[in-house]
């Protein structure tokens, strides 16, 4: 959505700013010079903080509340009935957005559809890859899911981009002030770009609907409603076996097993949560989700292009190169996270994941302030911008859901989990909703904000997380409780 937001036809259909012909040149300086005339010059609306925060946010809105959704229909329907029903919604949402007539009302509820598909097989896919893939490359498949999410992040940057460029340079009519004084604008400037761009979502959407027709349901879930016959036949397919193979016999008794126990420990209650062998790690998971997000993260990957624009960079390298290469850093920087948070622990990595955070965040700060001074500053900042994203990608990024993955006992594990969720996406709502106000008020100060936020998060880790790498948990519930 970075780059949609900062498409031309975008802005000026949804009114958060107008054209009167004006135009700029590849650096983004006034001209009117035919010859240097590269960009619009667009004029900002006074509430164009207000509804870009509405349209991103809904987003994560429709995100929360699939999540919370996720645990009742992947129980009830399946796994992967659930998710080729979610990837049917994501097709409708990416549909209702590239179709929005003139209002951000119509986007809004789009993306909340589009969200409430995201956030439910958000929660659904990993638990479907680890309830289906061989028990030899688990492991393997299980982190290939954080590493494929951000590897789509850059298809989808790359696409958006080559969109906007061809689109967004030298458009026709700059320079023509004079007969673009008394008409509707928008209805002059052509919408392919970002109706394209929406409207691609189909394809990932109806390709993740069709290839999920191929793939089997969840042995564990088949198990669970006491379909044993048919989960035997779906290990031995998964396996490459036949059903009395040993392999396949052993983890057909692991999965009933593992059945069995989850009915022994009955239903529980959100009440549980806070008991005193329990509540450490309640809080633990809450906070450490909050702070993710607090981390200021989203901003940057939500707001990019305005924050190299503000900077001091051009639309091309703000819009085009830039967001490429921090996507690539954030992709690039997901495989030391895979070694490191076995190698090294979960609370070494947040703590020293908090502490590189806040530095380039102040770094970027820093050097943002000194730009009038020189290109070298503005590539210095930016270069900050990169680093904080590397450290956030192998640290802060995949600790948290890893964590709450691990640390609750069976019987309020998914209670638990769910409590994360909830913390993860309504943060990342706030952050949405008040990132384009924070970075209009404050500029690059926020960053500021967000290196106090990663301070906070430094106490937080040092002081207050367990490390539970290693631990069984009998030995997690002895060590949360004397410290409950």
């Amino acid at each position: 959505m970075n780059v949609v937001l900062v498409m031309d036809a975008f802005r000026i259909f949804f009114k958060f700013h107008s054209w009167n012909g004006n135009a700029l040149d590849e650096n983004g300086k006034d001209t009117t010079d035919k010859s240097k005339m590269m960009y619009r010059k667009l004029e900002e609306a006074n509430n164009k903080a207000t509804l870009e925060g509405i349209i991103t946010s809904s987003f994560v809105l429709g995100a929360l509340c699939g999540a919370l959704m996720a645990t009742y229909l992947g129980e009830k329907f399946g796994r992967q009935r659930t998710i080729m029903i979610g990837a049917c919604i994501f097709t409708c949402g990416a549909i209702i957005q590239g179709l929005s007539i003139r209002s951000w009302i119509m986007i809004a509820v789009g993306r909340l559809i589009t969200g409430l598909s995201i956030g439910c097989n958000g929660v659904l896919c990993p638990t479907y890859i680890s309830e289906v893939a061989p028990a030899k490359i688990r492991g393997t498949l299980s982190s290939c899911y954080q590493l494929m999410t951000t590897f789509g992040i850059i298809v989808a940057a790359i696409i958006n981009s080559i969109v906007w460029y061809y689109t967004n340079s030298t458009p026709a009519g700059l320079g023509d002030t004079a007969a673009r004084a008394n008409q509707h604008i928008w209805d002059e400037v052509p919408n392919f770009e970002w109706r394209f761009a929406l409207l691609f979502q189909v394809v990932p959407g109806l390709g993740l609907a069709t290839l999920m027709c191929f793939l089997p349901k969840s042995p564990r879930w088949l198990c669970s409603k006491d379909r044993d016959e048919e989960a035997v036949e779906v290990l031995a397919k998964l396996n490459a076996a036949t059903t009395t193979d040993a392999v396949v016999q052993d983890e057909l008794k692991a999965i009933q097993e593992d059945v069995a126990a989850t009915r022994a420990a009955g239903s529980s209650s959100f009440g549980e949560l806070f008991s005193p062998v329990i509540r450490r790690r309640t809080f633990i998971t809450f906070l450490m989700q909050l702070f993710q997000q607090w981390t200021g993260i989203n901003v940057i990957m939500y707001y990019q292009s305005q924050i190299y624009d503000d900077i001091g960079f051009s639309k091309f390298m703000s819009t085009v190169v830039l967001p490429i290469i921090n996507n690539f850093v954030n992709f690039i920087s997901t495989f030391p996270g895979m070694w490191g948070i076995e190698k090294l622990g979960r609370k070494t990595l947040l703590v020293i994941g908090s502490l590189m955070m806040m530095v380039f965040h102040i770094s970027t700060w820093a050097c943002s302030t000194q730009t009038d001074n020189g290109k070298v500053w503005q590539y210095l900042a930016v270069a900050s911008v990169f680093l904080f994203v590397f450290s956030f990608a192998w640290t802060w990024g995949p600790v948290p859901w890893v964590y709450q993955a691990e640390v609750f006992p069976l019987r309020v594990r998914v209670k638990g989990s769910a409590v994360g969720t909830v913390s993860n996406f309504l943060n990342n709502w706030i952050i949405a909703f008040v990132g384009p106000a924070l970075m209009k008020a404050w500029s690059t100060k926020t960053f500021l904000l967000f290196a106090a936020a990663c301070l906070l998060a430094w106490v937080y880790a040092q002081f207050y997380v367990i490390e539970c790498k290693g631990l069984s948990i009998d030995e997690m519930d002895a060590k949360m409780a004397s410290k409950a």
